[in-house]
């Protein structure tokens, strides 16, 4: 039975795929400027400095909207998690160490440009936005990675964060049209257009980490699908603020499933590979009844949110009706 490799092995081998996509990712990512995406014309001074301090009929976005644009900015507001798990997993040598800091940095224009648009549109509370900035940092984030030792931590990191920068673009896309405000539709279109190649990058490592070591690969990759969490997860209000934008379809369980997981697990060809062993082979049949599993609360999930729409809509016509 061949040994797992070290994380020093992983990332020693896996030195010239990162190379090559940090080329490639470099000669395909378009520089754009977060001012140029807030409309700052519609800026004025708060309190302090004598002008008027924010109250909810300011805001131009509806309960969803709103939730959404802060889950998803206090996500890319903890950066400083993220970046310190890539780069105690990755390494600060080579196109690795390039890699982290040119990501850090194009993950900060979003969190960046969303800040802006939401202060100076006044779309939700800035001192209520600060307050939750404030705590969500200082509880910071831990993802999957490297719970089951360093070994682990590379091959956890880099199929989480290829799940992640999907799903953070599927949310952040759908945010930009519940909004309804151009203005933030193209402004989330545009991260979204990052995260979609942040995504790519992770995903080809993660493909050629499983060429590498397949078994050992297909347990991070498992290990990760079984147990994730958006980033997110541990916000204040992340709760309510999630199911409002499950129930709404901004990202809930079916988008998941097929919009994030599937096409990941495809592109890999985890069910046609033939180059597991007998661990990755268990690692797969227990991946497969996971997947149909989850399969079966989307349909659960579905039939209550219906539901709980329907009687929504009864109440609201019934209002009116009086």
């Amino acid at each position: 039975m061949a040994r797992d490799l070290t994380q020093l092995e992983l990332l020693s081998e896996l030195q010239p795929v990162a190379e090559e996509n940090l080329n490639r990712h470099l000669s395909m990512a378009k520089e754009w400027h977060p001012h140029d995406y807030v409309p700052w014309d519609e800026g004025r001074n708060f309190a302090a400095l004598g002008g008027e301090d924010w109250s909810p009929e300011q805001s131009q976005l509806d309960e969803v909207a709103k939730a959404a644009m802060i889950t998803n900015l206090l996500t890319e507001d903890n950066l400083p998690s993220y970046h310190r798990e890539i780069a105690e997993n990755f390494s600060q040598d080579g196109a690795w160490g390039t890699w982290v800091g040119r990501w850090t940095a194009e993950e900060n224009r979003h969190g960046i440009v969303m800040r802006d648009y939401l202060v100076v549109t006044r779309g939700v509370d800035p001192v209520a936005l600060e307050n939750a900035r404030m705590e969500h940092m200082t509880n910071g984030f831990a993802s999957p990675a490297g719970e089951n030792g360093d070994q682990m931590g590379f091959l956890h990191s880099v199929a989480y964060v290829t799940f992640q920068e999907l799903a953070t673009r599927v949310s952040h896309r759908n945010t930009g049209k519940v909004c309804n405000d151009p203005i933030a539709d193209r402004m989330l279109q545009r991260i979204a257009a990052d995260e979609n190649l942040h995504m790519i990058f992770y995903r080809n490592l993660c493909g050629a980490a499983l060429d590498l070591a397949p078994d050992q690969a297909l347990k991070g990759v498992s290990d990760i699908v079984q147990n994730f969490v958006m980033p997110g997860a541990g916000m204040p209000n992340f709760r309510r603020n999630g199911v409002l934008m499950a129930k709404h379809g901004i990202y809930d369980l079916r988008q998941h499933l097929e919009d994030v997981v599937m096409p990941v697990l495809r592109k890999w060809k985890i069910f046609e590979r033939t180059d597991f062993g007998a661990a990755g082979e268990q690692t797969r049949d227990e991946l497969a009844a996971f997947l149909e599993k989850l399969e079966g609360q989307v349909l659960k999930f579905e039939e209550q949110r219906d539901r709980m729409l329907s009687r929504e809509a009864a109440k609201r016509q019934a209002a009116q009706a009086s």
